[in-house]
């Protein structure tokens, strides 16, 4: 029977419950070393990054093979250590990547992201390994493992709460535009990010990469690193039956100039059966020669991505491959995987190293890139930005002409991306229809064709995908990397874009340095959008923003008229960290506030608009712009039967929940303004109190919770074809008449 404990080359190893006493202080907390590590007298006595130097000199050198397969062992080792400790976590999707990773790092590159936020063990290894995770305060391998899936510690997909990681990942699809926004801020780093081949099929990653590319055609410094290992999650992949030319042509069909592929099974000497295999199983000769490989073809990758092409690097190797498990068995642990697993152990001992190896496994990783990732990557240095000087706000007349708040809106993002010229908009082909044309008018539609009639330049700040995810992808990843960008979209389609613009908005929540809030404006709100029917009416997705206003740092603002939402651009720039919704109409409105009352209404949650005395006052609290005309008509009609009436509009319903309940505190850059019992009974108190909105009720919540008075809501209910907006309201029986009989009722 042959050793279960016999190294790749057939070299007999034994593992030691009981370390030698000369272990480095950070390996406390491993439970298996090696006595002896075949090939290292020869290639590990030297270390392949020298003193003084961020990368390994040559690739093709077996030294720098050598060791940087110790670093992918190293990388797997901690893996499993870290994750059985706690019988939880994903090894499997990171293990068959690892010689990659490694790669990466020897040849200096650390601004590494990853669109696989089950590769979160592996990330977390790379930042201990670098010593990035000291900065947290773990400086062993035993503080690694009780700090793994804990509070305030390593959690479980990766966040912006992490030394050195780059950005967060989670919910498949998003790493790109991370990656993407990243390279265009920063044209001489290479921005590699892992993307597995079970989630390739994720909207919208190839996508979102074509139109980036045609878009900004000389910024090809993000490099996708396909991890091609057969499986997904729970099955094999669906791209597991293609062939290695098959592959390529995909990703040249796709627009990549240049495919780089390793396939580990041109190097197996053992004659295992699939298509995807186990590298750590060859001999040392082959898998020296496997990661030279990998090595040879990740600097070729990276050279090409930074000199002009649009490259892909893929890595073609069994998921699982090294740990305790293949295939999809290996991708997360169960509750049986605890540290007294016999196979979590027999992983652990085939991969040990000596406590020499693991010495220079650390002094590479720590030497590669100028330092720990905590003190190079670009995410942790807090990114300076142009001085924009005094908005030109222009204040209308209050009850002069109606005005068109976008548009008003429009003028000021204007100068902000001709004194900002990183600044970026994004918006699915639709700032025209949504009233702010002189966004592309001032700074111009992204377009390879120039043509002036419709705004376009190959230089502008106007991103255009058809692609909601595309376009809040790259605006909030500007965002999280300390860019001021503004994500433009209908409110019926938002809900597309969505996903990836709640996970950064969770990310700068927990980040360790400020950065610009991600801004959204929402146009042309479902009330205008009734002649295109139901499709273009989903003002659902304001209960979206409702539940996230519990986050605390999330806002949304519903600026009643153009006035209004210029005082809510301008307060939204001043921010940090946060994630600010501006909802508002593409109709020209009356105006009803001036600058002043909105910067008041922006910290004390509302204004008030009209106030009357009567037998008994009805309040009402409205959120939106066209909600107010059915309201101003009910309260003409009270009024003329005696009541008083006070008008509330709410543009910052966040600023009137009570302090606990809310999530501020726990925020980086916290914001702790809520208004005090006294303050809401001036805006709110009185004998009646009704809610409206022309969108999901949930957004009324806080007045709901905090009024004693007889209250009820008026709010969508569902989308119609109808002629008018009024039409519309009616429809969800958002009216006058409505308003005013139940108003009557409640105040009896």
């Amino acid at each position: 029977m042959s050793d279960p404990l016999q190294d790749a080359a057939g070299v007999s190893m034994t593992a030691v419950t009981n370390p030698i006493s000369t272990k480095p202080a950070f390996t406390e907390g491993i439970q298996y070393f090696s006595d002896e590590l075949p090939g290292f007298e020869t290639y590990g006595k030297t270390s392949a990054i020298a003193d003084g130097k961020t990368a390994i000199a040559d690739p093709t050198d077996p030294a720098a093979g050598y060791q940087t397969l110790l670093a992918a062992d190293a990388l797997r080792y901690l893996i499993l250590q870290m994750t059985a400790s706690k019988a939880s976590g994903h090894p499997g999707g990171f293990a068959s990547q690892a010689e990659a990773y490694a790669a990466f790092v020897m040849l200096g590159h650390k601004n590494i992201i990853t669109e696989v936020g089950h590769h979160a063990p592996g990330f977390y290894s790379a930042m201990f390994l670098d010593r990035s995770l000291e900065d947290m305060g773990i400086e062993t391998v035993q503080q690694l493992r009780d700090r793994f899936r804990e509070k305030h510690g390593l959690l479980g997909h990766l966040s912006g709460f992490i030394p050195g990681i780059l950005a967060p990942a989670g919910p498949l699809g998003q790493g790109q535009h991370f990656a993407m926004a990243a390279s265009l801020l920063h044209r001489d780093k290479l921005f590699p990010f892992t993307v597995g081949d079970g989630g390739l099929g994720e909207p919208y990653i190839m996508s979102s990469m074509a139109h980036f590319n045609t878009a900004f055609p000389g910024v090809t410094n993000f490099l996708p690193i396909l991890v091609w290992n057969g499986y997904s999650q729970e099955h094999h992949s669906m791209v597991s039956l293609k062939t290695n030319e098959q592959m390529i042509d995909f990703w040249k069909g796709n627009g990549f100039e240049n495919v780089v592929l390793v396939d580990a099974k041109d190097f197996d000497d053992r004659n295992q059966p699939s298509e995807y295999v186990d590298s750590t199983i060859f001999s040392l000769e082959n898998r020296i020669k496997f990661t030279n490989a990998v090595l040879t073809a990740a600097d070729q990758a990276a050279k090409s991505a930074l000199g002009g092409q649009l490259t892909v690097f893929i890595i073609k190797q069994l998921k699982g491959a090294g740990v305790h498990a293949k295939g999809s068995k290996s991708h997360n642990l169960y509750a049986q995987h605890t540290l007294e697993n016999e196979d979590i152990i027999a992983a652990l001992k085939a991969r040990a190293l000596t406590p020499e190896a693991w010495a220079l496994v650390r002094s590479n990783c720590e030497r590669a890139g100028g330092g720990s990732a905590s003190k190079t990557v670009v995410t942790e240095f807090e990114r300076a930005l142009p001085d924009l000087g005094q908005l030109p706000l222009e204040e209308y007349a209050v009850g002069g002409d109606a005005k068109v708040s976008t548009t008003a809106m429009g003028r000021l993002v204007g100068h902000v991306g001709q004194s900002d010229r990183a600044f970026l908009v994004t918006n699915a082909d639709g700032n025209e229809a949504s009233g702010i044309a002189n966004i592309n008018q001032a700074l111009k539609i992204i377009h390879p064709t120039e043509d002036s009639l419709y705004n376009q330049a190959p230089n502008g700040q106007v991103y255009e995908p058809l692609s909601e995810d595309a376009c809040a992808g790259l605006a909030a990843g500007l965002a999280l990397m300390g860019c001021r960008s503004l994500w433009c979209s209908y409110e019926s389609f938002a809900i597309n874009g969505l996903p990836i613009w709640q996970t950064v908005t969770q990310a700068m929540a927990e980040l360790r340095r400020p950065t610009p809030s991600t801004i959204t404006l929402f146009t042309a709100g479902a009330l205008e959008q009734g002649r295109n029917g139901w499709t273009h009416q989903r003002p659902e997705v304001e209960a979206y923003f409702a539940a996230m206003l519990r986050n605390g740092n999330v806002f949304a603002l519903f600026p009643p008229d153009a006035n209004s939402i210029q005082a809510c651009y301008d307060w939204a720039l001043t921010t940090k960290n946060k994630g600010v919704v501006i909802t508002a109409s593409k109709s020209p409105l009356p105006i009803r506030t001036t600058l002043e009352q909105t910067r008041q209404a922006i910290e004390q949650g509302g204004i008030i608009l009209h106030e009357s005395t009567g037998s008994k006052t009805i309040v009402f609290g409205v959120i939106g712009d066209m909600t107010l005309v059915p309201v101003f008509e009910a309260a003409s009609s009270l009024e003329a039967q005696g009541y008083g009436v006070r008008i509330i509009s709410i543009v910052n319903p966040r600023r009137l929940y009570r302090a606990s309940d809310v999530a501020w505190d726990t925020c980086s850059e916290p914001d702790g303004g809520f208004i005090d019992d006294a303050t809401f009974d001036t805006l709110f108190g009185g004998d009646a109190l009704i809610g409206v909105t022309g969108g999901a009720s949930g957004m009324l919540e806080p007045i709901m919770l905090r009024s004693t008075a007889k209250r009820d809501t008026f709010a969508w209910r569902r989308g119609e074809t109808t002629a008018t907006a009024g039409e519309l309201m009616a429809f969800n029986s958002i009216t006058a008449a409505g308003m005013v009989n139940r108003a009557i009722e409640l105040a009896r």
